[in-house]
C-alpha cells in the first residue's frame, strides 16, 4: 500500500510541476514569450482546464501525504529499533586492557 501511495504521490507531483509550468502567468510562464501560448488550449477553456488540473493534483498530493503520514504513525517500530548497535572499538579495547 505504501508503494502504491508513493507512486501516485510522485506522479501527481511531477504532473503538478508540468501543469504549473504550462500555465500562463502575469510574471511570465514557460511559454509566455511565444505569441500562440494563450491559444494552445483555447482562448478561455485553457485557463479553466489548467486551474482545475492544478486543484485536482494538489488535492491528490494532500490526500497521499496524509495517507502516508498515517501509515507511518501507525507503525510502532522506530528506525533505531531496526539497527544493530555497533560496539565502540575504543571502549572495547579499554576494557580488554584492564
Amino acid at each position: 500500500m505504501l508503494t502504491f501511495l508513493g507512486t501516485i504521490h510522485l506522479i501527481a507531483c511531477i504532473a503538478l510541476i508540468i501543469v504549473a509550468m504550462l500555465q500562463d502567468s502575469k510574471g511570465g510562464g514557460l511559454f509566455s514569450s511565444q505569441s500562440s501560448s494563450n491559444t494552445v488550449l483555447g482562448a478561455s477553456g485553457g485557463a479553466s482546464l489548467a486551474v482545475n488540473a492544478t486543484k485536482i493534483l494538489s488535492i491528490i498530493i494532500v490526500i497521499t501525504c496524509i495517507s502516508i503520514a498515517m501509515i507511518f504513525t501507525k507503525s510502532k517500530k522506530s528506525v533505531i529499533d531496526s539497527t544493530v548497535p555497533i560496539a565502540n572499538s575504543a571502549s572495547a579495547d579499554q576494557t580488554k586492557t584492564k
